[in-house]
């Protein structure tokens, strides 16, 4: 069962919630930053309320497959974090992530104020210059955060893949 929970937030830490394909991937290369305090993986904007894996799958529910960070801000910028999103998927492929079709898999930025929302608008445009095709990366407020189900978080750490800081050994995704 899918449920958001409430997240605690210190004065300094900030929350970040992106989409880009399989959220597994995602997850562990935020988990690898430094100044990453903690990851969660699940789904969001959607309009079915406590889904389950196997309802977003279907493509129903609107819900996109999402990581939501929190991190420190005195050890990582929220724009380094966007910088870093751009990096590691297309952004100019709709619905699609390397094999994985479907509007979950979607790329998105779901930001938390009107501060992330500015600083990801300026980040795409950024991008935009730098790349050929359209960057259709969509940039929303974050609606409700529903973390997905247990076997899911943090998956490739869990099959032995390395989570710690710092690590630059390949991701290989696999289900």
């Amino acid at each position: 069962m899918t449920k958001t929970i409430p997240v605690t937030l210190e004065p300094h830490e900030q929350l970040a919630t992106f989409a880009a394909g399989c959220f597994w991937s995602v997850q562990l290369y935020f988990q690898r930053l430094d100044g990453v305090v903690d990851t969660h993986v699940g789904y969001i904007n959607g309009h079915t309320e406590n889904p389950t894996y196997h309802q977003v799958c279907t493509g129903n529910t609107g819900h996109a497959e999402a990581v939501q960070i929190k991190f420190d801000e005195n050890k990582i910028t929220y724009e380094s974090l966007v910088k870093k999103f751009f990096e590691i998927h297309n952004p100019t492929t709709l619905n699609r992530q390397k094999n994985d079709v479907g509007t979950q898999y979607r790329s998105g930025i779901y930001y938390h104020s009107d501060d992330q929302h500015e600083i990801a608008e300026r980040v795409k445009k950024d991008k935009q210059e730098n790349v050929k095709d359209e960057i259709v990366t969509e940039i929303e407020p974050a609606g409700p955060f529903y973390h997905a189900e247990d076997y899911h978080q943090r998956y490739l750490e869990k099959g032995g893949q390395c989570a710690r800081t710092g690590c630059s050994d390949r991701i290989r995704c696999y289900g």
